[in-house]
Formats: structure tokens, sequence, C-alpha cells
């Protein structure tokens, strides 16, 4: 029951990004933005873990990493832009 809910965690945080990133609310260059993806993904990924799916371990891993490549070239960015 924990899993699952973890996944549902996972399902709605994607969901809730991406439509907020439709509605213009959030911005692809957004700390947010793609912190709520990483989020998604590792509630996905333990869920996925618990339930020995390894397309979708290997899928929200993925996810997981492009989530953390941004979110690491957006701080970079902000602190090249500080000096």
């Amino acid at each position: 029951m924990v899993f699952e809910v973890i996944g549902w965690i996972g399902a709605i945080l994607f969901i809730l990004s991406y439509y907020l990133l439709s509605r213009g609310i959030l911005k692809q260059d957004q700390i947010k933005y793609h912190a709520f993806n990483l989020s998604g993904a590792i509630c996905l990924i333990v869920n996925a873990i618990h339930f020995r799916d390894t397309a979708n371990i290997l899928a929200n891993g993925v996810w997981a990493a492009i989530a953390l490549m941004a979110i690491y070239n957006n701080w970079a960015s902000f602190f090249r832009n500080k000096s």
C-alpha cells in the first residue's frame, strides 16, 4: 500500500509539473520545474523497485538524471552570472 501511494505521488508530480509548465506558471528553466520532475522520478523509481519493474526503473532513472543535469546547469548558470 505504501509503495502504491509513493507511485501515485510520483505520477501526480509529473502531471502537475507538465500542467504548470503548459499554463505558463512554471518555466522550463526554473529549478522548481525540474525539482518536481526529479521528485516524481524518485517516487516512481521507489515504486518500480518494490514491484521489480525494471523498465520503469530505467525510464525514471534517465528522467531523474535529466532533471539533475538541468538543475545543475541552472545553478551553474546562476553562479556564473553572479560573479
